[in-house]
This record gives C-alpha cells, structure tokens and sequence, in this order.
C-alpha cells in the first residue's frame, strides 16, 4: 500500500497554525493601537474586532481538519478544511481592504496569510485529488 497524505501540505499547515498566532497578536495590537492613536468609530472598532475574532475561530476547526483530513486520507475533512479557508480568506480580505484604518503592517501580515491560505489550498485539492484516485 502507498502513502498519499502530502508531507508538504503537513508541514504548510503546521507553519501556517503558528504563524497565525502570530498574526491574530499582532493584528489584535494593531486594532489596539488604532484605537488609541486615530480617531476610530465607536461603532467602526466592534466590528472589525468581530471579524478577526470569528476569524481566529473558524482558523480550530480549519486546520484540525486540514490535519486530520491529511494524515487519515479522507477527502471529506479536507474539503470541509477547504471550505472554511474561502470563509478565513473572506475575512482576511475584509482586514485587508475594509477595516476601519489599513497600516502597511495590516497588508504586510494579511499579504502573507493569503499567500498560505493560497498555497494550502492548491496542496490540499492536489492531496484531494490523490486521496480519490
């Protein structure tokens, strides 16, 4: 029998889980920082906080499945992985483009998540596709 979970796709997910960690602190400073320097809308600072709190919350159940999707070599995780990073991509574009205050540090930091969400998402209809097969 041959081993068709992709060892790449292991090692992006695992890169991309600590990464974000690093992306959620940071961005989560930045909205801080934005509050207390810019004149940020009241009703403005809920919302984008909202969304990179529903973002943190839906990367759990994205990676776990992108894990387990890979190393059990079911499609059906993987593809539920897959359909919640278009939702995290949604939501990276939205702290890209249409939060309140955009720092070149925000398009530096979402630049490179959306890089990860891209390349992932290639390895993971590539390993779909060999898990089919």
């Amino acid at each position: 029998s041959s081993q068709l979970s992709s060892l790449p796709l292991q090692i992006l997910l695992y890169v991309n889980g600590i990464y974000y960690i690093f992306y959620f602190l940071a961005t989560l400073a930045m909205i801080i920082y934005k509050s207390q320097v810019f004149s940020y809308p009241d009703d403005l600072l809920a919302p984008d906080l909202a969304v990179l709190f529903l973002m943190a919350i839906l990367e759990v159940p994205r990676s776990y499945l992108g894990f387990k999707g890979n190393l059990t070599e079911a499609e059906a995780p993987l593809g539920l992985s897959l359909g919640l990073t278009v939702g995290s991509v949604v939501l990276c574009v939205y702290l890209l483009l249409w939060q309140t205050y955009v720092l070149w540090a925000d398009v530096l930091l979402n630049a490179l998540l959306l890089s990860a969400y891209g390349l992932e998402s290639g390895l993971k209809v590539t390993a779909i596709a060999a898990f089919v097969s």
